[in-house]
């Protein structure tokens, strides 16, 4: 296995307006995304990470049953397999955000992670939840009314060509499940978001590149673009990233176009860190019992 691998890491707008069915949003996206996909390989990437629930608006900035149409099974459903097809065609690894649903109506916010020879590796799902107000005209991160935290704990995959994690969005913000991807032995995390400017905007390029230097791993951040209507919340701000260990940006994309970043990660420049700062060394887990005790 080569130390280095070449990432992709896709952003795009949605094209189809919030009030069109579920159908057609999902028909027009997974379409629009495996151009980009093809995209992304043809541009030499081996790992490719597409954005927080791709096939669709980010429909929590409204609370509506009307998108638990969107969830499927994973793996059983199509999308899924629709993914693993493609990357078995394409010999790529493909990090898959969808909305999942299990058993009757069970939903959660999960990533499917398919191998370059289009096997199932697992899932993650997403842990920390939010529920929060974006603006003055009711619209938010409403994801408690869609998703149930995650029940899965932090894996980490071995694929073909790097050992990955994953975390999505409001994730971001908790740097312990971050440190629990690096104990688990994760090379690199993913980072699927849909986040708006006016809201999160300063931390997008401070929190998790502490996380790359803090655990010794790469991180892939990837936002969508554009405005979403009906809702309008903000801009989706793009600038999806790779970030290497050191905390520097080794690839960067645009604000507000659909883009397929590509990003070379190194895994002589994890040991090399590691090596240096030996943080997971020096860490003091038998210290940090209170960091679990449930506060009043």
């Amino acid at each position: 296995m080569s130390d280095k691998v070449m990432i992709g890491l896709i952003q795009a707008a949605n094209d189809v307006h919030g009030d069109e069915p579920v159908e057609v949003h999902k028909e027009k996206a997974i379409e629009k995304h495996i151009k980009l996909v093809r995209e992304a390989k043809d541009k030499g990437a081996q790992i490719i990470c597409l954005q927080e629930i791709f096939y669709g608006p980010y429909f929590c900035a409204e609370q509506t049953t009307k998108w638990y149409d969107a969830a499927e099974e994973i793996p059983n459903g199509p999308t899924t397999r629709r993914f693993q097809d493609l990357a078995k065609e394409l010999g790529v690894v493909i990090v898959l955000p969808i909305y999942e649903r299990e058993g009757i109506a069970t939903y959660y916010n999960t990533a499917a992670v398919i191998d370059a020879d289009g096997s199932y590796l697992g899932k993650y799902r997403k842990q920390h939840i939010p529920q929060v107000g974006v603006g003055d005209q009711g619209c938010g991160f409403w994801e408690k009314y869609y998703f149930k935290p995650g029940n899965l704990g932090y894996p980490v995959f071995d694929t073909a060509f790097a050992k990955i994690g994953v975390y999505i969005c409001y994730d971001r913000h908790f740097p312990e499940g971050a440190r629990l991807l690096g104990l688990n032995g994760a090379e690199i995390v993913f980072n699927p978001s849909a986040t708006v400017a006016g809201l999160s905007e300063y931390l997008w390029k401070l929190e998790q590149p502490a996380h790359a230097v803090a655990n010794g791993y790469y991180i892939g951040a990837i936002n969508r673009v554009g405005f979403e209507a009906p809702w309008n919340m903000g801009e989706f701000y793009g600038q999806s990233y790779l970030c290497d260990p050191r905390g520097s940006f080794v690839a960067m994309g645009s604000r507000d176009n659909d883009e397929v970043v590509i990003g070379e990660m190194d895994k002589k420049t994890i040991r090399e860190v590691r090596d240096t700062w030996q943080f997971y060394r020096d860490r003091r887990p038998e210290t940090y019992q209170e960091m679990t005790d449930l506060l009043p």
